[in-house]
């Protein structure tokens, strides 16, 4: 097996946000290189292998080692930061676009259950989680908010709206508020309608037995695209964690490597 090699546009944005170890006086067994670490990390989260599977012979080091990596650099805020500066990154290319934002949820099963996990109402009440996001126009994850499955979505578009972190990139104050929100039936409800005009953003919701779903699905597809992105990690496909950071960091990190695939087209 070859050792993965890791994105560089990634790579670069991650390194300065590490925290810096202090060498100790005791020595001791080498500490495994963050980048061979990281390595592990994305190869773990893209076959969906336990962590203890991870193969040896990649020199990624022990798969818990990689997964104690994980959890560290999320107690550090590690994995926000780094989805943060990518965006920064990409708005800096102009790569970000605000016009249209558009917001939607997806179930997914979580049979070992914990935290942020609930009986599915789509899947005869089997435990699952549901993530929810918002995307700009070409379908970059700007924000992700993790709650049970038995969570109307429609009660978090405020929430998804508010995790959208400042982003910079550009002279001038930071951007964070969209100018359109584009969304379904499913949050054509007047809190949603509400929360859109106290915070200055034209509302696109699909309303309920008055307008078809696909009348506005030709721009909410994009959304959809990035559920599939994420169901492609597959470690994301399935919630395996049970811990809530764990699973958060996992899909911080996979909203940065969506981010990183579309910065290095800009930067061709």
């Amino acid at each position: 097996m070859t050792r993965r090699r890791i994105d560089e546009a990634l790579w670069e944005t991650l390194e300065p946000l590490l925290p810096k170890r202090r060498h100790s006086p005791k020595g001791g067994r080498p500490r495994v290189d963050d980048s061979a670490a990281l390595n592990g990390i994305l190869f773990v989260l893209l076959t969906g292998i336990p962590w203890e599977y991870l193969p040896q012979e990649m020199g990624f080091g022990r798969g818990m080692t990689c997964w104690r990596r994980l959890r560290e650099w999320q107690d550090n805020g590690v994995w926000v930061r780094l989805h943060t500066e990518m965006l920064s990154r990409l708005r800096g290319y102009d790569a970000i676009d605000w016009s249209r934002v558009s917001i939607d949820s997806a179930s997914v099963a979580s049979s070992r259950g914990g935290q942020q996990t609930g009986p599915n109402p789509t899947d005869r009440g089997k435990l699952g989680s549901k993530r929810h996001i918002a995307v700009d126009r070409q379908g970059i994850p700007l924000s992700v908010v993790v709650t049970g499955a038995n969570r109307h979505h429609s009660k978090e578009l405020e929430a998804v709206l508010d995790a959208i972190p400042p982003v910079a990139g550009k002279r001038g104050r930071p951007r964070q508020r969209p100018e359109k929100v584009h969304a379904d039936k499913g949050y054509d409800y007047l809190r949603c309608w509400q929360a859109l005009k106290e915070r200055a953003i034209t509302a696109r919701i699909a309303r309920r037995s008055i307008e078809r779903n696909d009348r506005l699905g030709r721009h909410r597809w994009v959304v959809e695209r990035t559920h599939a992105w994420l169901a492609g990690f597959g470690k994301l496909r399935i919630r395996f964690e049970r811990s809530i950071e764990t699973h958060t960091a996992l899909l911080m990190l996979a909203c940065s490597i969506i981010g990183s695939r579309h910065l290095e087209r800009h930067c061709r």
